[in-house]
């Protein structure tokens, strides 16, 4: 059937069924869909291969100096320096190995980002409606859209409800095509022109609906131009790139500084071959090449420490702007509060009732004036109940499953859908009402979505009389507007201006109590009376009553936020809510200090960006905003020099969170949309996530310092022991195995254990860093040069005074120059994790570190004392002076100056 081209547009709801063979009611079962994925491959689209492994491995020797050194390593051979030759062949491959091993940890840390940020697509398998991701999506699949998704295969609708979809990625049209579920019966028909079929990559602007998967992958339309999709870019971040440019500069120093070593050398009588080869290789071990790699990895390790802590980095770029943020913009429902809405109050005819029971169990009693009631009792408050359960997307499932040691049953109940209609079902619930008793009297027709711009979403429903009703819900202002009578006392009256006002003061009250507040109305519909647009319904609405709901704040939040201050980053709140809702939240949360302002939407619509400029920063809470308001907000505070993150789930928040310097989306309430907007995921939808994503992104940048520091003076001494060496007459401190050593042991496990390291414990005391701010800023360039200097000034002051002792022995001489450099680098390396000084960090805090410092002593210690090894590396063993010579000048470095350090700042 599938290899069968079909013109799916043309068929019947049922003969789609039939020919897809599946079940609309209960979807595929397990066992098909496992079947079917062997059958039809996983449903993505053929990006190109990758390199293979044995390119990647080869392209770890293509570096020019590589080269060369390979070239004198073979002339070496030819002159009979056979074991110099095969131990430089052998490190060379050693550090080939250590490049292809950390470039395949980036390559696959970034592959499951990929895998983690991936959509996913709401499916109907075995009777449930799951979630799952779009790579598994078959033949056959019943999928559910709805606003904000994108979709992940080609579907023939079913079901549609005031669903429009944005084509443009397939047809070039950016205007939403309106879709409905009805077969076309004309014969060939263009891809814009199927109204009843939605495609792969395409977006759900409007409305849900309901279709069966028809092909996936490359069979879909989107497949066929697949090859449009094929380019695979690498992602850059601008700090690599600043870092690619200060290589090429390091480069060019370390090459003239190489050949000034070389030329001294040959001037000062040394041979033409040796100085050629120890040159050479001082340029390999001296020139930063792997310096953009090695951000890479220290990314890629500090992106997978994020995921543990729930948030998924889509764009790396973000990793570095995160520690310059300066103001978070946050959701309130579900970012700072626990996203479990609770109805709690209930005002309708006058009368006000409150509600007992938390979250999604349908457990509670009704009270009046301090007394238990009986809903049953009151007919508004039956209207209220079941109008709000009737105008609903939401479905509270009741689950069962065993749990402790032994196996008791526990039953939980289960939200599907938005929290705000979840509370209004649960209310119903705990009234007696369930979801078949309201299916007997009444059967929904048709449905106009909630938008933004509405702020209301309406069902036509029919009784079992025939009479047909149009129900809405939405804010209270809103359904105000747009009401003509109101329900009070028991009966329908006119809704006048001091019933208006009495509305309007409970709504207050309510809101003074941190409740979200949400108005039900309705309005019966004439016998003839179509409404096909949602302003044609909506209109002469009788007024019903109002629902009173609480969503608690999450418990960790306050502290994040003080947290955040701290740090020097302010913490705005951004709700739908009531503006005296959201001031009694982000007081409690402490977020809006004294004097402090809310602004609400009306306001925000009336202002321009440049008169919202002018307060933004007196701003700590905008109420009743639109997403439509953020994109203002956002460049608000971007014109105040401000490096915004913004928070968002919707459709409509993609420009703002676009816009934002750091755009994060919500991972379990978020659309695809939002998701794909955002450059950040939180996986768990909560504020603290942002707080430690921060931490995170402030904790990788000062790592990237960290080992920046390490390796330039790392090799700042060892360019410089060899060239005052030369310019003093002096012999070679250093032959180029051991140079070579030294770079492949000392500077690769170290520098690899400093992207490790734990952040500072005053990393978010410090204020937001400058996104101008150079990476050599805060005085690097002073500690790269004052400790690389002194480095090799003692690396230097131990080979002349060990060659004064004992002037025959020059190998004695370059073994203990080799020792102190190697023990002064690895001193040093615990010196780069503070900012500060040695002094300020416990050493051991970092056990990745103190590992590589113990790997690196004991191979030093191998190529000293263990005689094959030293015949290779020209070394002897050293006596107890001697050590205690090299150990008291390779501290000089990290202690003099770190003391120094340390009294200054004291």
């Amino acid at each position: 059937m599938w290899g069968v081209v079909m013109n799916w547009y043309q068929l019947s709801e049922t003969e789609v069924t039939k020919s897809a063979a599946t079940n609309k009611e209960k979807g595929l079962s397990q066992k098909e869909v496992e079947k079917r994925l062997k059958s039809y491959g996983a449903n993505k689209l053929d990006q190109g291969k990758p390199p293979s492994a044995l390119f990647v491995f080869l392209g770890q020797f293509k570096d020019f100096m590589v080269l060369i050194l390979l070239a004198a390593t073979f002339i070496s051979g030819i002159l009979g320096e056979y074991i110099d030759a095969l131990t430089i062949m052998i490190i060379i491959l050693l550090n080939g190995i250590l490049g292809f091993v950390q470039e395949r940890k980036a390559e696959k840390s970034l592959e499951a980002l990929k895998e983690l940020s991936a959509p996913q697509m709401n499916v109907l398998r075995d009777g449930e409606w799951k979630k799952v991701l779009s790579s598994q999506i078959v033949p056959g699949d019943i999928i559910k859209v709805s606003s904000g998704d994108r979709i992940g295969a080609d579907l023939r609708l079913i079901e549609t409800s005031g669903l429009r979809i944005e084509e443009s990625s397939l047809t070039g049209e950016s205007v939403p095509v309106h879709k409905h579920e009805h077969p076309l019966t004309s014969g060939q028909i263009e891809i814009g022109d199927q109204l009843n079929m939605a495609f792969m990559g395409t977006l759900v602007t409007q409305g849900s609906g309901v279709g069966i998967v028809i092909a996936t992958g490359m069979h879909t339309e989107m497949g066929k131009i697949a090859h449009l999709l094929q380019s695979t870019t690498t992602l850059v971040t601008p700090l690599q790139r600043k870092l690619e440019q200060l290589g090429k500069i390091l480069i060019t120093v370390a090459l003239v500084l190489t050949a000034l070593v070389v030329l001294t050398g040959v001037v000062q009588g040394h041979d033409l071959y040796t100085m050629v080869l120890a040159g050479v290789s001082l340029a390999v071990a001296a020139i930063p090449e792997g310096l953009p790699a090695i951000v890479t990895v220290a990314l890629a390790l500090g992106v997978q420490r994020m995921i543990k802590r729930k948030a998924i980095v889509r764009k790396l770029p973000a990793v570095e702007t995160l520690g310059c943020a300066s103001v978070i913009c946050s959701d309130k429902t579900g970012t700072l509060t626990q996203n479990k809405m609770t109805v709690t109050h209930i005002w309708t005819g006058g009368k006000q009732w409150k509600v007992s029971g938390g979250g999604y169990e349908p457990k509670g009693v009704f009270s009046l004036d301090g007394k238990s009631f009986d809903p049953s009792k009151n007919r508004n408050l039956q209207q209220l109940l079941s109008y709000g359960w009737l105008c609903n997307n939401a479905n509270i499932q009741e689950k069962t499953s065993k749990q402790g040691m032994l196996r008791k049953s526990v039953t939980e109940y289960v939200m599907d859908g938005d929290p705000t209609e979840g509370a209004l079902v649960v209310s119903a619930m705990k009234a007696g009402y369930t979801k078949q008793s309201l299916d007997q009297y009444f059967t929904r027709v048709k449905e106009f979505p909630f938008d933004s711009a509405r702020k209301m979403m309406s069902v036509v429903v029919k009784d079992r009389q025939g009479r047909s009703y149009i129900i809405t819900k939405g804010a209270p202002d809103v359904i105000l507007s747009q009401c003509m009578n109101i329900t009070y006392g028991g009966h329908e009256q006119a809704l006048s201006s001091d019933r208006k006002a009495e509305v309007e003061a409970v709504v207050d009250h309510l809101a003074s109590q941190a409740l979200r507040t949400i108005a039900i109305a309705y309005r019966p519909l004439g016998a003839r009376e179509t409404c096909t647009q949602a302003f044609e319904a909506e209109r002469n609405l009788t007024f019903i009553g109002l629902q009173g709901m609480i969503d608690p704040p999450r418990p960790e939040v306050k502290d994040a936020i003080s947290e955040c201050r701290q740090a020097g980053i302010k913490t705005v709140m951004i709700t739908g809510d009531h503006k005296r809702t959201a001031a009694a939240i982000a007081t409690q949360l402490g977020i809006l200090p004294k004097g402090g302002k809310v602004l609400d939407g009306q306001t925000l619509s009336r202002w321009s960006v440049a008169e919202l400029e002018e307060v933004v920063d007196d701003v700590y809470v905008y109420a009743r905003v639109s997403p439509e308001h953020k994109l203002k907000i956002v460049k608000a505070l971007q014109a105040k020099g401000h490096i915004v993150a913004m928070t968002g789930d919707g459709v409509n928040d993609a420009p703002a969170i676009k816009a934002a310097n750091i755009g994060i989306a919500m991972g379990i309430t978020g659309t695809d949309v939002a998701k794909e907007a955002s450059s950040l995921i939180l996986s768990d939808d909560n504020f603290s996530t942002i707080k430690a994503a921060i931490k995170e992104g402030r904790n990788i940048y000062e790592n990237i310092r960290k080992f920046i520091r390490y390796m330039l003076a790392s090799n700042v001494g060892e360019i410089l022991v060899m060239l005052f060496a030369m310019m003093l007459g002096m012999p070679l401190p250093l032959v180029a195995i051991q140079i070579l050593w030294i770079n492949l042991v000392t500077d690769g496990l170290p520098a690899m254990a400093l992207g490790m390291d734990q952040a500072e414990g005053d990393v978010m005391k410090r204020e937001p860093r400058s996104p101008d701010e150079g990476v050599f800023a805060r005085g690097l360039t002073w500690k790269i040069i004052s400790r690389g200097f002194m480095i090799g000034a003692v690396t230097l002051a131990v080979f002349w005074l060990t060659l004064q002792a004992h002037p025959d022995e020059l190998i004695r001489a370059q073994t203990v120059a080799f020792v102190t450099l190697v023990m002064a680098q690895l001193i040093h390396v615990f010196d780069c994790r503070s900012e500060y000084s040695v002094y300020h960090r416990n050493p051991f805090e970092n056990r990745y570190l103190v590992v590589a410092v113990l790997i690196s002593t004991l191979l030093m210690l191998a190529v000293i004392y263990y005689p094959p090894l030293q015949t290779i590396f020209h070394t002897v063993a050293l006596d107890g002076r001697e050590w205690l010579l090299v150990l008291g000048m390779a501290s000089i470095p990290t202690v003099v100056l770190g003391g120094f350090q340390l009294f200054k700042r004291k």
